[in-house]
């Protein structure tokens, strides 16, 4: 079981394992929503993630047509994002408090990077979203 907080610990959740590889995504909304180079996210299947404190605290914005970004209403972390129609939602990695037993396997959506950030890994790169 994975669980995760906010800074100031108002929402927590947990969820099950990811069931997906670990991404890394450089997209421009990614980068502003996190104030960092990327954002690292995992996916969890949806009825395996609950909140366990601070619902109602949670605020949420739709930063593309059908996908919810969550967050904190008092220090603003990014928890969780979501599109409502699909089985699966993407975790937050920062905001875990648990170690997801893996590490990132690709960098996404490179061409939108920081031009002040460059990459120094061997994990593959892929110019937009990875396809299928």
């Amino acid at each position: 079981m994975l669980q995760g907080s906010c800074l100031c610990g108002a929402i927590t959740y947990e969820s099950g394992e990811l069931i997906a590889p670990i991404v890394n995504c450089h997209c421009g909304t990614c980068r502003k929503a996190h104030g960092a180079a990327f954002s690292s996210v995992g996916r969890v299947a949806r009825g395996e993630f609950r909140w366990t404190s601070g619902e109602e605290k949670l605020r949420h914005f739709e930063s593309s047509p059908g996908k919810l970004r969550h967050f904190c209403g008092e220090c603003g972390s990014h928890l969780m994002a979501e599109r409502l129609n699909q089985a699966a939602v993407l975790l937050r990695l920062g905001c875990l408090d648990s170690d997801p037993g893996s590490h990132p396997a690709i960098h996404i959506w490179t061409s939108d990077g920081a031009p002040w950030f460059e990459i120094h890994d061997e994990l593959p790169q892929y110019r937009e979203g990875r396809t299928r």
